[in-house]
């Protein structure tokens, strides 16, 4: 068990990573106890192939169990600002504040999917355990948001392998994500690294 899971344990902490091929970075600041995280971060991105420039920064908040409560995000391109508030009720919906509110289950999620952001990934990953034993195939239906268009849709992740290795087939792609002890990202291959 690490110094994180430990009860009544707190473990603040900020982690960035920089992208590998695209001008982009993201940092956040991690608060943690047991599996309940906030976490307040910005992602910043030259504009490139991928995506035109964008500023993005988001505030979440999961239960005690690591299920996603509440994710806030806004997003700046040269155009102008925009922002998304997602958060899940008692009943097991998520309710999207956006340009067109939504209420839906997203296919059961109870995790919310950022794109192009590694800490993100940290969410099941701690949420299920993945970092602490050897798994099996892991299917996650997750809220994707894109960026810098602030999207919601329903997807599914899949994380195979484990406890500090994973090969993770998303809407990006197939890539082999690194974890440190805690189940948070060190490294994405072809998307980004802890600095």
């Amino acid at each position: 068990m690490s110094s994180a899971d430990a009860p009544g344990s707190s473990w603040p902490a900020v982690l960035t990573w920089r992208a590998l091929e695209a001008p982009r970075m993201e940092s956040v600041r991690v608060q943690m106890n047991g599996k309940r995280i906030k976490a307040a971060g910005r992602i910043i991105a030259g504009a490139c192939d991928e995506h035109p420039a964008f500023s993005a920064s988001y505030d979440l908040v999961t239960d005690e169990s690591g299920v996603t409560k509440r994710l806030s995000v806004r997003a700046a391109v040269a155009a102008g600002e925009s922002q998304i508030s997602i958060s899940r009720d008692s009943q097991g919906f998520w309710l999207i504040d956006s340009a067109s509110p939504t209420r839906s289950d997203f296919d059961g999620a109870l995790d919310t999917e950022l794109v192009w952001s590694p800490f993100f990934n940290t969410l099941a990953i701690r949420r299920l355990g993945l970092h602490t034993a050897d798994a099996t195939d892991q299917q996650v239906p997750v809220v994707y948001v894109g960026l810098p268009g602030l999207t919601a849709r329903a997807e599914t992740l899949t994380y195979r392998g484990g406890p500090t290795e994973f090969e993770v087939d998303s809407p990006m792609g197939h890539s082999r994500v690194t974890v440190d002890s805690d189940g948070f990202v060190v490294g994405y291959d072809g998307m980004a690294h802890r600095i």
